[in-house]
């Protein structure tokens, strides 16, 4: 079974919603993968995913209710096939807690698996208004059916 694991950088909006996503995808097409999310930062450790990513996934028929934040721990490397980043600032703080190069070869942007969404990163929508969380599960849902795509 392969395992991915899903980061952003407080694990409350961007990361979580690709764990529900990805899992969702698991059960739908009764896939050979396990899932998990962290971020990179403790800020918001234990705490449920964003009241406003929250409403906006239940709109869309996902649920995050039982999602509670950790943050990125060095032993993820060995427990995780893959490591899934949300943007740039994420990959460069995951590589470097990495330290081996098994370890960097299992880290990469959520993005490069688009193939619909136009998408060089997924935006945090934490400061933004309500649009930025659709859009996020927008190009979470495209990546992921990508990534599937390539990873079956």
């Amino acid at each position: 079974m392969k395992s991915v694991l899903f980061v952003c950088l407080g694990n409350i909006c961007r990361s979580p919603m690709a764990e529900v996503i990805f899992s969702h995808e698991i059960d739908r097409g009764n896939l050979n993968f396990t899932c998990d999310s962290a971020g990179t930062s403790a800020v918001h450790a234990g705490e449920k995913a964003d009241l406003r990513m929250r409403d906006s996934a239940k709109q869309r028929g996902y649920d995050l209710e039982s999602i509670r934040s950790r943050q990125f721990k060095q032993n993820d490397f060995e427990k995780f096939d893959y490591i899934l980043v949300m943007d740039e600032s994420n990959y460069r703080n995951i590589r470097d807690l990495s330290n081996r190069d098994e370890d960097l070869n299992k880290v990469f942007l959520i993005t490069d698996y688009c193939t619909e969404e136009k998408a060089s990163e997924v935006p945090d929508p934490y400061y933004g208004g309500e649009n930025g969380f659709f859009e996020v599960i927008d190009i979470l849902e495209d990546a992921i059916k990508g990534f599937i795509s390539e990873n079956k």
